[in-house]
């Protein structure tokens, strides 16, 4: 039988819902809800699905991913979180609320380096709750600063996110890191100011001021580590290196880190990194591919043409079309992993982005950023999770702190909207030839 565009997105959707719904994996959710489209549709064949699969994987660009994971997992392994929180601690720890500064400023760090939100959860989540549960911090505040300061991890260059994007909807990489600084920076700031309100309010302590020799001390320790945004941005934006290169050579350094220079890497550590990786990036890898076919199904029943037809109609503007792809990638960002987002959801909104004449980086910044807040919002919450199960509490428990906390970051959220050279600002600088 012909199946028409109402019924396809019908069994598409609803069958990737009740599959969600019964908590099955969205990887796998993705996949299973093709089949009864293909085994109906008599324009298509199980191979053509399985093709756009292993196309999806035909892409260069992809195998920087598990390099990336690869260097946030020997970075956690190597200790090198520890040098980070050193560092952290004398450029912030004298301030009111002195750990939780140091909190986000270690995840502004780390994020320049690892490009993992969820690396940055469990890395540094491991070694601070349990820091500010001690110094007499609210345990709900502890783990809720800890998962709402991760999700710089894909909003500061690099960006696992970034990549990924860039990499299905041909946008440049090297634009889309330098976009995102300035917001993951805004972000980082507006957290420290809740940090400072809740030290105020709560009386929170202050580490105390540290001498020039402890300065001195963090920074020797640090910056090796420090080096790593530098050779990846520096490179891409360079021009000198591709972002798989980049993240090869992130990876490498890593590795060079942990186990010849602060030695705390062993050869027989590297199986259970390399284990780690390969299975992160597997569930990543296999989301990309079966989000790919489910995303090609609704491009063979002119879906995205649908949404840009009807959003056109109603005529919302730039500023209007803006709030409503934020809305969306927020409302799906609640259920669904990022990456598996960004390929059905990104692709589709696409032209309508377009027809709403917003920039192509500006409307990849107000994604990422708004699927950034699905790592701390159940029932998805990655980062939420991981931080919880490390500070012993329930996420129902800490959603309170989360909401307070996770506001200001949506004011940045709604500035970046209404400002987009917020994000354009930095790469019309530095690449005003790949953006005009």
């Amino acid at each position: 039988m012909i199946i028409s565009t109402g019924l396809a997105c019908a069994i598409l959707v609803g069958g990737f819902i009740l599959l969600v719904a019964l908590r099955v994996p969205v990887a796998f959710a993705l996949a299973i809800s093709t089949v009864p489209i293909v085994v109906m549709e008599l324009r298509l064949t199980p191979f053509i699905v399985l093709d756009r699969m292993f196309q999806s994987y035909n892409s260069f660009i992809l195998l920087a991913v598990p390099f990336f994971l690869l260097a946030a997992n020997l970075m956690n392994s190597g200790k090198v979180t520890d040098k980070l929180i050193d560092l952290a601690r004398v450029l912030t720890g004298w301030m009111p609320g002195g750990l939780g500064h140091v909190n986000v400023a270690v995840s502004m760090l780390f994020a320049g380096i690892s490009g993992s939100s969820t690396a940055d959860a469990a890395g540094c989540g491991k070694i601070l709750i349990p820091a500010m549960i001690k110094e007499g911090y609210d345990r709900r505040f502890a783990i809720a600063i800890t998962a709402c300061s991760s999700v710089m991890g894909v909003i500061i260059p690099p960006s696992i996110l970034m990549i990924v994007w860039g990499g299905v909807m041909q946008t440049s990489v090297g634009a889309l890191f330098l976009a995102g600084a300035v917001p993951g920076i805004m972000i980082g700031l507006a957290l420290m100011a809740t940090v400072y309100g809740y030290a105020k309010v709560y009386n929170y302590p202050i580490i105390g001021k540290p001498s020039f020799s402890d300065i001195v001390t963090a920074f020797k320790g640090a910056f090796l580590a420090m080096l790593t945004p530098i050779l990846v941005i520096g490179g891409i934006v360079g021009g000198v290196v591709t972002p798989t290169e980049s993240a090869i050579i992130a990876a490498g350094y890593s590795l060079i880190l942990g186990m010849f220079v602060y030695r705390t890497v062993t050869i027989k550590d590297l199986g259970h990194i390399f284990y780690d990786t390969g299975r992160f990036a597997s569930i990543s890898l296999f989301a990309i591919g079966s989000a790919s076919a489910f995303g090609w199904l609704l491009a063979f029943y002119h879906v995205p043409q649908l949404v840009v037809d009807t959003m056109t109609a109603w005529q919302f503007g730039t500023f209007g079309t803006a709030l409503v792809i934020a809305g969306l990638f927020l409302f799906f960002g609640l259920f669904i992993d990022a990456i598996p987002t960004i390929i059905i959801l990104g692709t589709v909104l696409l032209p309508v982005a377009t027809a709403a004449d917003i920039h192509p980086v500006a409307f990849a910044i107000i994604g990422i950023v708004s699927l950034a807040f699905g790592l701390v919002t159940p029932p998805y919450g990655l980062c939420l999770l991981i931080s919880a199960s490390i500070g012993g509490m329930n996420v129902v428990q800490v959603m309170r702190e989360v909401v307070v906390i996770l506001l200001p970051m949506l004011a940045i959220l709604l500035l970046i909207i209404l400002f987009p050279e917020i994000a354009l600002w930095l790469p019309r600088q530095l690449m005003p030839d790949t953006i005009n």
